[in-house]
């Protein structure tokens, strides 16, 4: 992906608009060591400091988009060694304005680990991208690091949560009841000592149980309804129908997949589920969007056999976001929520990142007219685009 040198420890950024993701009066972006030092007009910096003037008045700034579940190390596997997806680069996720990704690793925890997640997350980093990672797999109990969840999440930095574990799904462990219920709350313990969210991230599948587990967990423990997260929540209608009926009964959050495969108006892309959940009176800040990029999307016969598969990329996630705005589906600061705000919050970030404000880090996307990215910034470092 384009490299540049080390920016000037100061950036004064002078764009058209902000979206903070609430409309803004500011047109400029002070930036000082990676995070947001003001928001304002005219911001001024003393005479003799190292500060680095960007002119983007033709752009306006939004904060970056954060992708929850994303296979940095490539899925796939369902038909053998030959199905394999590529790992995802840098450059592919900066381009759609995403500054933070959450690695998942999927079906296959056999070619590909936790170790092999770790190590890409951390050159994901290194190539200015702010990387995390899900320990676990489809499988239960999960494959981790240090042989245990709260191990994991209390010793590995990068370590954000556990996923993305299967259910309702035949690729799944079948895991019983107390089996998820044990696993959710090492999750959450584990999360605690860490100063984390620890959560849970869920793969649903096609299977006829649909959320039933997870409305058993909410309903007979203790476990907060924020502490899992049900994501591909819109592969069927039955599915999606009941996610709603979730998400208002628990007042829990649920994700939605912008599927590559179901561009704009497609039965179950990501805009027309956010449109059906919505009618059916979830409030946007309980839904998320997220890619589910360089994952497979196979194909199975009615035996449940391997047909054939795609590789899923990012760009639906952002074709979605611009779509609901230009639709007037959502105001443009409920819209950039489900790929920022609300995502953060999930995630336990919101402290640092998910809106614009003095005192956050600066990740940033600059869109066009037709709200296309053009530039994103990491920690105030520009990794996508170049001055116009």
């Amino acid at each position: 992906m384009p490299t540049e040198a080390s920016p000037a420890l100061i950036t004064l950024l002078r764009v058209g608009a902000i979206h903070t993701p609430a409309p803004s009066e500011a047109t400029e972006i002070l930036i000082a060591d990676g995070r947001i030092a003001a928001l304002g007009r005219e911001l001024a910096v003393p005479d003799g400091w190292p500060v680095e003037v960007i002119d983007a008045s033709d752009l306006a700034a939004v904060p970056a988009f954060i992708d929850q579940h994303a296979h940095v190390t490539g899925g796939g596997g369902e038909g053998g060694c030959a199905t394999r997806c590529p790992e995802l680069t840098a450059h592919e996720i900066a381009a759609m304005g995403i500054a933070t990704v959450v690695g998942v690793l999927g079906t296959d925890s056999v070619s590909r680990s936790p170790a092999d997640l770790l190590a890409k997350v951390r050159g994901l980093r290194a190539e200015g991208i702010d990387a995390w990672m899900y320990t676990g797999a489809y499988r239960v109990p999960p494959p981790t690091l240090t042989g245990d969840v709260q191990r994991d999440l209390a010793w590995i930095p990068e370590v954000i949560g556990v996923g993305e574990i299967a259910i309702s799904d035949h690729r799944s462990s079948q895991a019983g009841f107390a089996e998820i219920a044990r696993l959710v709350s090492e999750a959450r313990v584990g999360g605690m000592l860490a100063g984390k969210r620890g959560i849970c991230h869920f793969h649903v599948g096609d299977g006829a149980r649909g959320l039933e587990p997870l409305r058993r967990l909410l309903s007979e423990t203790e476990i907060p309804p924020d502490q899992v997260i049900p994501t591909h929540v819109n592969r069927r209608h039955e599915l999606l129908e009941e996610a709603a009926d979730y998400a208002r009964m628990f007042a829990a959050p649920v994700d939605v997949t912008a599927f590559d495969d179901c561009p704009g108006d497609s039965e179950f892309s990501a805009y027309n589920a956010v449109r059906e959940l919505l009618d059916r009176g979830v409030p946007a800040e309980r839904i998320t969007m997220s890619s589910d990029c360089n994952g497979s999307l196979p194909e199975f016969d009615a035996r449940g056999d391997y047909a054939g598969m795609r590789v899923a990329r990012n760009t639906e996630l952002v074709a979605a976001w611009q779509k609901l705005v230009h639709d007037g589906v959502l105001p443009m600061e409920s819209a950039l929520s489900l790929i920022n705000a609300n995502v953060a919050r999930v995630l336990g970030l919101q402290r640092h990142k998910g809106t614009l404000a003095p005192g956050l880090v600066a990740d940033l996307c600059l869109v066009d007219a037709e709200l296309q990215p053009r530039q994103t910034f990491v920690a105030g470092r520009r990794v996508y685009g170049h001055p116009a």
